[in-house]
């Protein structure tokens, strides 16, 4: 039988922070703020919500609790710390595939509306345009937990996947 030793982690480097423009469904920002703090985000964020989103009911762990939430009216509102890299996450045939792209340490990434895309004026503020190779959009809270964990793999934080099936074998 094989024996699998646990690897331990690395501690993250950088920071990052992730939000939705036109946030319309309280509970889709709830499972997306929940899923941030799972993550490790240093903050999470709405720019130009359709309604007031506070303490959804989604949202288990009470993030806002533990993370900062920040709200803006427009995306020429939207101010990040200095140094901050902007990425749009959106499903545009220019955009960079996920899987090639390298996480900046110190970025924001943005989400679109769930019955819609990034606004081109949120769309001229990233610096990067990234997108989820699929077949057809998904629910912002589902991307949103795709491009945290494509985050936290890709940053080195995890030994590299073994060649075989399984997982580390010990000696």
């Amino acid at each position: 039988m094989v024996q699998i030793q646990p690897v331990e982690s690395k501690p993250p480097r950088g920071y990052f922070g992730i939000g939705v423009e036109g946030a319309s469904k309280p509970m889709n920002f709830g499972n997306l703020s929940r899923s941030a703090h799972a993550f490790g985000a240093s903050f999470v964020f709405t720019v130009a919500p359709t309604r007031r989103i506070e303490a959804p009911p989604s949202d288990t762990t009470a993030s806002s609790f533990h993370m900062p939430w920040y709200s803006f009216d427009t995306p020429g509102d939207l101010l990040l710390p200095d140094g901050c890299r902007l990425v749009g996450i959106e499903l545009t045939e220019d955009a960079i595939e996920m899987p090639g792209f390298r996480h900046p340490a110190r970025a924001a990434y943005v989400l679109g509306p769930e019955n819609g895309s990034l606004s081109p004026a949120m769309l001229e503020r990233c610096e990067f345009v990234v997108k989820i190779p699929m077949r057809f959009c998904i629910n912002q809270a589902m991307a949103g937990a795709i491009t945290m964990y494509d985050r936290m793999i890709s940053m080195g934080r995890f030994a590299e996947r073994p060649v075989g099936a399984g997982g580390p074998v010990g000696e």
